[in-house]
């Protein structure tokens, strides 16, 4: 018995590195997968393809997550595929929505813009917030489900650069606690997962210095894989984490435990 089997996933950012690990891995456990991308469609039509070639069930949404009206429509539009069945026939539900959907441009602070800065807050954040709330008001009303955000380790030490960027992941680990509590009565559990530097091609060669001191500092001598992340999307969603809920579960190969000083 897998551990989604029935049930369908709405996984923000599906086109990306990351938000393939995390659409492949809940595929693999049996759930139905709604890919939603801004403007790599044809990255997420290869995701969808691959989950269905072995046998799963998706479908490619497409919308721009920086408007709320956006968000609300990508909602609406997984759970009415949820509901024609997820692609298998016969009627389904929405039960989880991954938050993964995000932007990490390198600014210096002396310098920053207003809409430097609402570009990764409004892509970061508050997308999170409006596709919450939106999935949430249908779960509600359906027996309740699972909402994971995805955040950082930036959201506790962030690096320079990145102010606008560990700035909207610390927001969205405690937006994450906050709809817990609120949407626990309800039962929706919200939890967020802070993923450490993820494995990607071509990381290596534009951030050489960067890939070294992380292989340096992490405690398991590797850098983190896309699927190291989708294992944490698919047990919070699970029923294995039933009892688990308003938590951030960190995701990095032991860095956090490197001592500081």
């Amino acid at each position: 018995m897998t551990l989604l089997a029935g049930r369908t996933a709405l996984i923000t950012g599906a086109g990306g590195g990351l938000g393939r690990g995390i659409a492949l891995r809940f595929a693999e456990e049996g759930a139905a997968v709604a890919l939603h991308c801004r403007t790599a469609v044809e990255a997420a039509r290869a995701v969808a393809a691959d989950i269905v070639a072995a046998g799963g069930r998706a479908v490619v949404l497409q919308a721009d997550l920086r408007a709320e009206e956006e968000c609300r429509r990508l909602v609406r539009e997984a759970a009415e595929w949820a509901g024609a069945g997820g692609g298998g026939g016969g009627g389904g539900r929405l039960t989880s929505l991954v938050n993964n959907a995000g932007v990490q441009p390198v600014r210096p602070l002396p310098g920053m813009t207003a809409a430097d800065w609402r570009e990764v807050v409004d892509t970061n954040l508050t997308s999170v917030f409006a596709c919450t709330q939106a999935a949430a008001e249908i779960m509600r009303a359906h027996d309740g489900g699972t909402i994971t955000h995805i955040a950082s380790v930036e959201a506790a030490t962030p690096a320079e650069g990145h102010a606008h960027y560990a700035a909207s992941k610390a927001a969205v680990v405690l937006h994450a606690r906050a709809a817990a509590r609120e949407y626990g009565p309800h039962d929706i559990r919200v939890n967020s997962v802070s993923p450490g530097l993820i494995e990607r091609d071509g990381l290596a060669e534009a951030w050489p210095e960067g890939v070294r001191r992380w292989r340096e500092a992490v405690a398991v001598g590797r850098l983190g894989r896309p699927e190291d992340v989708g294992d944490a999307c698919v047990f919070l969603a699970s029923p294995l984490a039933s009892w688990i809920t308003g938590h951030d579960l960190v995701v990095d190969g032991g860095v956090s435990a490197r001592p500081s000083w």
